[in-house]
């Protein structure tokens, strides 16, 4: 078969037809957006050459918004502590609504690049009627970096934008223990939210269209309904036509979506066929899901294109024999008749970087592109 580029590769899997190899994506490591910290880490140089060189880079990046709160733009009072407590930073910030306050605690840890959230918003149902009361305002984007970003990806890959979903706008409100027990005893009232952030979340998803359309979007919140968190119907009720509606519009405008969803999708995997989306990742294996890639494949066949399955932990932790023998599985799992793209599901946040986990991550993308053509 003839070589094509890694733009054309990513595409073609995403059509769920057959490439010339299986495309390789080392997901939130991006190869080609010059702002990225992995690309301005000297730790990380080596490692990022050799996805330049060798792998399909689907490149994350959005418009900027101007959103506040709540995927809301309107003007909120935020009052903002910083303090120091160890080695992290801790940032509480408190809102003052029309019905109270409420507040959030997060922190940061120098060379570790993610934000840990330690208190959420609302601790009872009487704080998410605060949040709500916080009036909605429309998100207004602006994609100026847009060039910048499309002649730096150019032919080497695709670009992709991340979206949250309904379910994940209301549940992040909460703890997530406490988040199960408001949606299994108080559904009604945790639905009217749901359908409230759905507002919002389609209105600014029509809103950034409108300003640029890219790729791929990548939809992530369904996780937050799958067992043994909450029963399927839960899935159906609170995903489905929720993501549905997302989905639709973003192919009106002619891009492709991504349902990204963790953990246990063995019994939901039928209503992420009818949520219309085009992919999904990253399709975990027992123990971490609840399906073998291989099961997925056969259920799934050409109706959707699966982007997975590498644990981070192995290629963190893991052997070369180990890392060699779960790329190989993952090929032959779900390489035929094309749809496929082999891809961790996650990325390293922490700097420097491990050697190992350089070692193992090089290991993976020689493997799987000596295993992955067709």
């Amino acid at each position: 078969m003839t070589v094509i580029n890694s733009r054309q590769r990513l595409v073609t899997a995403l059509a769920c037809e057959m490439p010339d190899r299986v495309p390789i994506s080392t997901y939130e490591l991006v190869g080609y957006n010059s702002k990225a910290f992995e690309n301005n880490d000297p730790s990380y140089a080596r490692l990022m050459q050799a996805i330049r060189d060798k792998t399909d880079c689907i490149c994350m990046w959005e418009p900027h918004s101007n959103a506040v709160f709540l995927e809301s733009s309107h003007p909120v009072d935020i009052e903002v502590e910083e303090s120091r407590e160890d080695d992290a930073t801790v940032f509480r910030r408190t809102i003052h609504t029309p019905k109270g306050d409420i507040r959030q605690i997060t922190k940061t840890i120098a060379d570790v690049h993610t934000v840990w959230q330690t208190e959420h918003w609302c601790k009872s149902i009487e704080d998410v009627e605060k949040a709500l009361s916080v009036p909605y305002e429309p998100v207004e984007y602006d994609a100026s970096d847009y060039e910048r970003i499309e002649n730096e990806v150019g032919d080497n890959g695709i670009i992709m934008a991340s979206l949250s979903d309904p379910l994940w706008m209301a549940a992040d409100l909460m703890e997530f223990g406490d988040y199960t027990v408001w949606a299994m005893t108080e559904t009604e009232h945790f639905a009217r939210t749901v359908a409230a952030m759905h507002q919002r979340c389609i209105e600014n998803l029509r809103r950034m269209l409108d300003v640029n359309v890219v790729d791929l979007y990548r939809i992530c919140g369904p996780e937050y309904a799958t067992p043994p968190y909450l029963p399927p119907e839960f899935f159906k009720r609170f995903v489905v036509p929720y993501v549905s509606e997302m989905v639709d519009l973003i192919h009106s405008k002619g891009a492709k979506a991504r349902l990204h969803c963790h953990g246990k999708i063995g019994q939901v995997l039928d209503m992420i066929l009818d949520t219309g989306s085009d992919g999904m990742d990253p399709c975990e294996a027992p123990p971490d899901g609840d399906i073998a890639l291989s099961e997925v494949k056969k259920h799934v066949g050409r109706r959707m294109c699966i982007f997975g399955n590498l644990q981070l932990k192995l290629l963190e932790r893991g052997t070369k024999e180990e890392v060699e023998e779960t790329v190989q599985e993952c090929v032959r799992a779900a390489k035929e008749g094309g749809g496929y793209v082999i891809m961790p599901t996650a990325a390293p946040i922490n700097t420097p970087l491990a050697k190992k986990t350089e070692e193992n991550y090089l290991r993976f993308i020689d493997v799987a592109i000596k295993y992955g053509r067709y």
